[in-house]
């Protein structure tokens, strides 16, 4: 039953648009997720939102974060045949979003949908259709629409700066997969709603008093680098594990990273996760992520003085077509219990 609902909240947070500079629409619905468990909220300046529980220990602090931000993209252009150039949000390649179903999002809230393809995409005109390039120049955002130039784009309202999000075409499968845009990092984001939910629910004491930013800022750079308050020691992020050839991570364990692009993170900090997961038959895999970086590192960035770690599910095909399988979050649920509820090694 936990995991169905666990999948359900992963649908619906990855359904809600949220490219990185447009996620108060999914900073809400976390809002009201939260509404009823009486715990202590607030925003950021960012738009990011602390939920704060108090612990038996209040002069030494967690922070866990996860971000609700996606990749996405905005409109660099209206080209002269009614069509959008387009500028990326986030770190992806265009091959990845051919294709793709889109909303366009104006200023004043209007949505229209349209489809991301290749200018050059019909074979029986461009003989060179496959071999070309996927790039800026190349692609564009087919509106649905009547639009024939740029004037008419622009009656629709639609203009330079106007967000662009992905169709995440989510799908849960009999065999325990789900398959979604977005798993990065919204399949994270739940299982820190899941155990906000639990520990409000069954009355938990927490050893110590512990923070969960849900960051809106993550894939631009600097979503959990700020708002951290000083009697913070530890500072966990999660976020997707990456799945790839020389990888240890897979979409059935939880992964604990020891390194990124930002370099190791805290040796005592792993080393303690990697404990608890054995201590409670937590099925891992500590894995290096060589272009990599998240809300905890970004922190470390920012002159914060922290023991510093991440974990995930593992995720693949990450910043495309991402997939993974509930034994993954089921590993990453339980690591996550099991560590908020330890003693810190200080």
């Amino acid at each position: 039953m936990f995991m169905k609902e666990t999948l359900q909240l992963i649908k619906k947070l990855v359904k809600i648009p949220s490219p990185s500079g447009n996620t108060e629409k999914v900073i809400s619905f976390v809002e009201s997720y939260l509404k009823d468990f009486q715990v202590k909220m607030k925003r950021n300046h960012k738009g990011g939102l602390i939920v704060t529980i108090p612990g038996k220990n209040d002069s030494q602090h967690r922070m866990l974060t996860a971000h609700v931000d996606t990749l996405g993209a905005i409109v660099k252009d209206i080209k002269s045949n009614g069509r959008l150039m387009i500028d990326l949000i986030g770190g992806f390649n265009y091959n990845s979003i051919e294709g793709e179903y889109c909303q366009i999002e104006t200023s004043n809230c209007q949505v229209y949908t349209g489809t991301i393809l290749m200018h050059q995409t019909s074979v029986h005109v461009y003989k060179e259709a496959g071999k070309l390039e996927r790039n800026q120049k190349n692609m564009e955002v087919r509106i649905d629409e009547r639009v024939h130039n740029a004037q008419d784009v622009r009656e629709l309202g639609i203009e330079v700066g106007d967000f662009i999000s992905f169709d995440p075409r989510v799908e849960i499968t009999t065999s325990g997969f789900i398959k979604s845009r977005h798993l990065d990092d919204k399949a994270s984001v739940a299982l820190l709603l899941d155990l906000i939910k639990k520990i409000s629910l069954e009355s938990i004491e927490l050893p110590y008093t512990t923070h969960f930013l849900i960051s809106n800022n993550e894939e631009i750079g600097y979503g959990g680098n700020s708002n951290i308050p000083i009697e913070t020691i530890e500072y966990l992020a999660v976020d997707m594990g990456a799945i790839g050839d020389g990888q240890a991570t897979d979409e059935y364990t939880v992964s604990i990273c020891a390194k990124d692009s930002s370099g190791p993170y805290h040796y005592g900090l792993r080393k303690k996760l990697v404990e608890l997961a054995k201590k409670h038959n937590i099925e891992y895999k500590v894995d290096i992520y060589p272009y990599y970086g998240s809300d905890a590192s970004a922190a470390i960035r920012s002159g914060h003085d922290l023991v510093h770690g991440l974990i995930g599910p593992g995720i693949d095909a990450s910043h495309a077509f991402e997939r993974t399988h509930t034994t993954s979050l089921e590993h990453t649920a339980k690591l996550l219990y099991c560590y908020v509820l330890s003693e810190m090694n200080i």
